[in-house]
């Protein structure tokens, strides 16, 4: 949770020896397995030796101080959280404390919440006050001993080495008890404010008191929660979707009623309705105020999910987490985990930046069972599309047994993407040998349109018209040619290249580029189309009008499917000992399932092979139609 803790006094005297910022890189070093750099050492012994003097100067060295610490369920550091008394009465204060060692900073054309600052350039960083209010309204949000509390926390962005002017514009920023602005010329005021927050007394009992606080959102975040999401979407739930739905929520009350635990389980296959059910049940569990969590494998899908569903409202987007955020989370802590995308589960949620401590070997699904009284599980398992994803029907109902848990399994046998077409799902799967019999001609669905088209520019072409019509459309593939970074000027580099036609890769990076969206939004943001999408972005993610490029990575030849493991440059597919010919295979059969099942209205195909070209127009046969749609 924090990577040392210690008195101001005892800060002070560290600071003084010029050992603070190496105990820092020792402990970063031995708990996350990172090394810190030169220039994170040295801001840490130039702050933190001025934070100390400015401590025992308002006469607080018996003060605790908390320094790197993690917010819960984050990634999240907190430059130093200061525990004590409070002055004026026998309870509790916290104060969050960002510290920059700024001497000048103005803001970003008319946006009040970003600065510009030399050290990162030209492009804008949020304003320190704005951060240090979101820290702070995130640790009241799933903190519980701070749930309820008034005037208990307090926060401060603290620009030790700035004076004069340079920074004065920042002072336009709104400022209130959670985010307050001071510089080096406003010491005296600096150190009034932390008087005014905290006794001359020890500290260390109100630092026990946070560091073992239980882990769970509050009732005002479920309340806001619960509004956020139904002013959003309105959801109707079909058939087994209802039943999914009220099954989650009979387990939760019985759980609730005899201290009984369990472990629900939702398949579908692409467009059934997983997601759908999951932001139903988080609204839904949250206007009961019962403590519900969502949870995926996916950077794209869960960044999104904070923009659409918690539009507006930076509480309601931090209830939207990733599988590995759980590693430290209380056993049962929360009434309902929902595990959407389950079919990205990895073996377990340890990485390089990993603490010591924490690389317990505990399987991942294990970490999301424990967490919750129901946890959630809502999956695809023929969309395991990377090595070391085990998201499967089985997996998680072993796990479950192994613990005595009781385990319900709805399979959502109905279509809603694709336009509802339970024969094109089909057929894909027919077609890439997912399911048996072996490719089918296409015979038609009033409900979805297929194409193949005879180059991605003709491709390229038909979904701008769509596009024109106000539909949505993208085209994405195989991961079959390289992925530049974005120029120095910031244009994007055409790596995907067929002939006489080449276009970038959407964008790596979460910052936009150029004009083209972070990654995590190519699918959603208008300004994705004219990027190719691969399935790590497409993957969540439905369209009305969907353009797939078949590499050469997966062709046709005779009678079968033939991977071609060379053709393939996806990182994650080099390792032979840790990815077989044979996982390979199976793996990008996947790929291309979950390519193909993107649209919501039609399909266009297109493969850089010969032969597999030749196969697909022998199965779509052309028609009027057709020819309308590419223009032809």
């Amino acid at each position: 949770m924090h990577l040392l803790r210690t008195s101001a006094r005892g800060l002070a005297d560290l600071a003084s020896d010029g050992l603070v910022g190496a105990r820092l890189a020792e402990q970063m070093s031995f708990q996350t397995k990172r090394r810190a750099s030169p220039a994170e050492i040295r801001s840490w012994d130039a702050s933190l030796r001025v934070l100390a003097d400015d401590l025992l100067q308002a006469g607080l060295e018996k003060v605790e101080v908390l320094l790197e610490y993690q917010l819960p369920l984050s990634s999240k550091r907190i430059d130093v959280i200061l525990a004590g008394r409070h002055p004026r009465r026998e309870s509790p204060s916290y104060v969050v404390v960002e510290l920059k060692q700024w001497t000048e900073a103005g803001m970003f054309e008319d946006d009040p919440e970003l600065v510009v600052q030399p050290t990162y350039g030209p492009r804008p960083i949020l304003h320190p006050v704005a951060q240090v209010r979101a820290y702070g309204e995130y640790l009241l949000d799933f903190t519980s001993v701070l749930h309820g509390t008034t005037d208990v926390l307090a926060g401060v962005a603290y620009l030790h080495n700035a004076v004069g002017e340079r920074t004065a514009e920042l002072y336009n920023y709104p400022q209130d008890e959670l985010g307050q602005l001071f510089t080096g010329q406003a010491r005296g005021a600096f150190l009034g404010f932390l008087r005014s927050r905290l006794a001359p007394a020890d500290g260390s009992i109100y630092a026990d008191r946070l560091l073992k606080s239980a882990i769970a959102p509050s009732k005002q975040l479920m309340q806001v929660a619960a509004e956020e999401i139904r002013l959003r979407e309105q959801f109707v739930l079909l058939d087994e979707q209802r039943v999914a739905f009220d099954l989650v929520l009979h387990e939760v009350e019985k759980a609730r009623r005899s201290d009984h635990k369990s472990v629900v389980i939702v398949s579908g296959g692409p467009g059934s309705g997983k997601s759908v059910i999951a932001l139903s049940l988080l609204g839904e569990l949250n206007r009961r105020g019962r403590s519900a969590i969502h949870a995926t494998g996916s950077r794209s899908f869960t960044q999104t999910l904070r923009k659409v569903a918690g539009r507006g409202s930076r509480q309601v987007q931090s209830l939207f987490k990733y599988f590995n955020s759980f590693m430290d989370a209380d056993k049962n802590g929360f009434d309902v985990l929902i595990a959407d995308e389950a079919h990205r589960l990895r073996e377990t949620s340890a990485n390089r930046w990993t603490r010591a401590e924490h690389r317990t070997g505990k399987a991942q699904v294990d970490e999301l069972i424990d967490a919750a009284r129901v946890p959630v599980f809502l999956l695809d398992q023929n969309q395991v599309v990377r090595p070391g994803e085990l998201g499967t029907v089985d997996d998680i109902e072993k796990a479950a047994r192994q613990r005595g848990l009781d385990v319900h399994h709805v399979d959502l046998n109905a279509q809603f993407r694709c336009g509802g077409s339970e024969a094109y799902i089909d057929w894909v799967e027919r077609l890439l040998g997912l399911r048996p019999g072996g490719p089918i001609p296409w015979i038609g669905d009033p409900n979805f349109e297929v194409r193949v088209l005879e180059s991605p520019s003709a491709m390229e072409a038909a979904l701008q018209r769509k596009l024109d019509e106000h539909y949505g459309a993208r085209m994405a593939a195989g991961y079959c040619w390289p992925w530049s970074d974005p120029r120095k000027d910031g244009s994007l580099v055409p790596d995907v290249h067929i002939g006489n036609w080449a276009r970038p890769w959407n964008l790596k990076g979460e910052r936009s580029v150029g004009g083209a969206p972070p990654s995590a939004l190519w699918a959603s943001e208008p300004s994705g189309f004219g990027q190719v999408g691969c399935v790590y972005t497409a993957q969540g993610f439905e369209y009305d009008w969907n353009g797939v490029l078949m590499g050469p990575d997966l062709v046709w030849r005779t009678d079968r499917w033939v991977a071609v493991r060379s053709a393939s440059r996806d990182p994650d597919f080099r390792n032979r000992s840790r990815v077989t010919d044979e996982d390979f295979d199976l793996l990008v059969r996947n790929v291309y399932k979950v390519l193909l099942s993107r649209g919501m209205q039609g399909t266009l195909l297109f493969s850089t092979d010969r032969e597999t070209q030749h196969l697909l127009r022998s199965l779509v046969p052309p028609s009027a139609g057709a020819h309308a749609l590419a223009g032809e």
